[in-house]
């Protein structure tokens, strides 16, 4: 128990001085409305983009996690520009979770929408900020890379998050740069969302706390 303390109690030092207003999340996506009624409202963009995740959801319409990592896997595999191990299963089942929701373990159409247009923009920032073209972002370029994507970094946060996403040379790949984003960025609006007062703090009981942590 003296360890776990001392653990937590650390990473809470490291991030105490941060000032939450800073951080840009995204904003939620849409809550899930009727099908019939979604489609009749949705301009030809929309209405392209659902009909090319109705292929790729299958019959159900929801996307699980073998199937994201199946087609991030498939995406990604047509970009030279962007190395990578792969997206895990593991990573992919934490994505669906912090995407999810309405908590079914799947992701339906305007949550799915909303983590590909993320995933997209933050690709792009990717590759502007890979001024080498390694295919990674180096350690010198990732503070940069999190701050374009709306995330300042203080840098004891900067050596956490390289401890936990970045391989033995501080280097992170495009898999765990993305995975890192997803989390990080439902992190903050789910702060931003229980932060009634927007006074940079909240009050968690045991059950918001395991829910929080949990299922992510």
């Amino acid at each position: 128990m003296f360890l776990a303390k001392n653990l937590i109690g650390g990473i809470l030092n490291i991030v105490s001085n941060i000032d939450p207003s800073q951080f840009m999340p995204s904003d939620p996506p849409p809550p899930r409305r009727p099908a019939h009624f979604a489609e009749a409202h949705e301009n030809d963009e929309e209405k392209q983009f659902r009909k090319v995740f109705q292929q790729l959801a299958g019959d159900d319409l929801e996307v699980n996690p073998k199937e994201l990592m199946d087609i991030l896997n498939r995406v990604v595999s047509r970009h030279g520009s962007l190395k990578t191990d792969g997206f895990s299963i593991e990573s992919c089942r934490s994505m669906v979770a912090v995407m999810d929701s309405d908590s079914t373990g799947k992701l339906g159409f305007h949550e799915f929408k909303y983590l590909w247009s993320n995933i997209k923009k933050w690709q792009g920032i990717y590759l502007s900020h890979d001024q080498d073209r390694s295919g990674v972002i180096g350690a010198d370029e990732l503070p940069h890379a999190f701050k374009a994507a709306g995330f300042p970094l203080n840098d004891d946060l900067y050596k956490l998050i390289i401890r936990r996403y970045s391989d033995e040379h501080g280097n992170m790949d495009f898999d765990n740069y993305i995975g890192c984003l997803v989390r990080l960025d439902a992190m903050c609006r789910a702060f931003k969302t229980l932060d009634n007062d927007n006074n940079g703090t909240i009050c968690l009981d045991i059950k918001e706390w395991l829910q929080l942590t949990m299922y992510s």
